[in-house]
């Protein structure tokens, strides 16, 4: 088990558990798993977030490695401008959907992908042991880039019809979350000659617009512009840009699956008997799409790396985690929030429907998300508890209690922040509904005992 790597890089309170040392040690330890530069280093739009930079730039000059900073840019442009320019690995510093206090570090291998589960744990016997690089024979130097997000938006434009999309001059809501994404998907859209409308496009770590992680709760602006100014649909952006979460043209909120199904049924209509990776809190209707164009669904751990990383080897067409993070394999093997918006776009410019029409083809499916503060204690406590209930259960993250396939509750601890997340799937409204309540409370009185 990993003791810093959480289920998306190495986060932390900044000043507290993520203290300027930890990460000067931990990059240390970062360069000596590397080897070689140059590294391409870049972070979000927090507060903390160049004073870090500075820090890994220089604790992998004492390593003898050259890097370059790309500055601010969103999580999948460094990933992309790793691999598309040819440096042998990269570091992002974010904390993703994290509360403003927090910050991390994400590393990236020479192929733009996070670096695997066994790659972390090697960095850390590193660090634990102190086996870093103490003496290197030369120092290395620090230069800028500033290619990053030109080669980011012309690598998403070249796999989508950019000319049939622009013949549809559509109108955007875009709900920028104080993020990352403020530098780069609106720029994406003026290319392609959309109108937009833009919600918290100024860049700011405390995110006071409506926080870091877009919800239904905290998207009812985008709602109202989009049905104000009868645009085609609404995207919002998480923090460091990696994520989506879509608006249709009605101003309903999409939940992560819906638009993942959407999407993967335009994908797989044009390439057909393709890989889909998706992790074991997704709905089930991911597999009735596939079935439709005799195509397979691998499942994996919750996490990006695990899809991502299990994408890679099988080459997988499409990967999807079902809080908004959409992968597309031609593109990158990682989530990409300016990715999926450009392939929606390309969906809507393929046909005279609207979003709301595309969606209401789907399957009908119900499925949910919550969660209960838990210290790491009291989450091993709440797990054991019901595997030894139900004894029968997946027990390969956290637990998955199922009765069929349409109709489970997946609870497993999450890996950045000290909660326990509650998933759920059922037949109708009302049974998840059902089934939600029954395990919040179950869970609540098993974490107070």
């Amino acid at each position: 088990m990993a003791q810093f790597f959480g289920t998306n890089g190495i986060r932390g309170v900044f000043k507290e558990d993520f203290t300027l040392e930890f990460i000067h040690d931990m990059t240390l330890a970062i360069g000596t798993y590397f080897k070689n530069g140059p590294l391409l280093i870049g972070y979000d739009g927090r507060d903390s977030s160049p004073i870090i930079a500075k820090t890994v730039c220089s604790a992998l000059n004492y390593c003898g490695l050259d890097c370059n900073d790309a500055g601010l840019v969103p999580t999948p442009c460094l990933e992309y401008a790793v691999k598309k320019l040819g440096y042998n690995g990269g570091i992002m510093i974010t904390a993703s959907h994290n509360p403003p206090q927090y910050n991390g570090i994400k590393p990236a291998a020479k192929d733009g992908v996070e670096i695997s589960r066994e790659d972390e744990l090697i960095i850390e016997d590193v660090y634990l042991k102190k086996n870093w690089i103490k003496n290197s024979s030369k120092l290395g130097v620090t230069r800028t880039d500033d290619r990053a997000i030109e080669v980011y938006l012309q690598g998403i434009m070249s796999q989508v019809d950019s000319e049939k999309i622009k013949s549809k001059k559509f109108k955007l809501a875009l709900d920028l979350g104080n993020g990352a994404q403020a530098v780069s998907a609106p720029i994406f859209c003026d290319k392609l000659g959309c109108e937009i409308f833009l919600i918290n496009q100024k860049i700011d770590g405390t995110f006071p617009g409506r926080g870091s992680e877009p919800t239904p709760q905290n998207l009812q602006e985008l709602s109202k512009i989009v049905k104000d100014n009868n645009a085609d649909l609404g995207i919002a952006f998480d923090g460091d840009g990696d994520r989506s979460i879509f608006c249709d043209n009605n101003g309903k909120i999409l939940t992560g699956d819906k638009s993942a199904l959407v999407l993967a049924q335009h994908i797989l209509k044009k390439k057909p008997g393709s890989l889909v990776v998706t992790c074991l809190n997704s709905g089930s209707n991911i597999e009735s799409i596939a079935n439709q164009f005799t195509s397979k669904v691998i499942r994996t751990k919750v996490g990006s790396v695990e899809v991502s990383r299990k994408m890679v080897p099988t080459n997988a067409l499409i990967g999807f985690e079902e809080n908004g993070g959409f992968m597309y394999g031609p593109h990158n093997q990682v989530r990409d929030g300016c990715m999926t918006l450009a392939l929606v776009l390309d969906l809507l410019a393929m046909t005279e429907k609207s979003l709301s029409q595309k969606i209401n083809e789907l399957p009908p499916s119900y499925t949910t998300k919550d969660k209960l503060s838990c210290s790491p204690e009291d989450a091993k406590k709440l797990i054991q508890a019901l595997k030894d209930e139900f004894p029968n259960s997946d027990t390969t993250d956290g637990i998955k209690i199922s009765t069929n396939s349409k109709n489970w509750v997946m609870i497993r601890p999450s890996g950045t922040e000290p909660i326990i997340r509650i998933y759920g799937e059922a037949e109708s409204q009302q049974k998840l509904d059902s089934l939600m309540s029954e395990y919040l409370e179950k869970a609540k009185t098993i974490i107070s005992r």
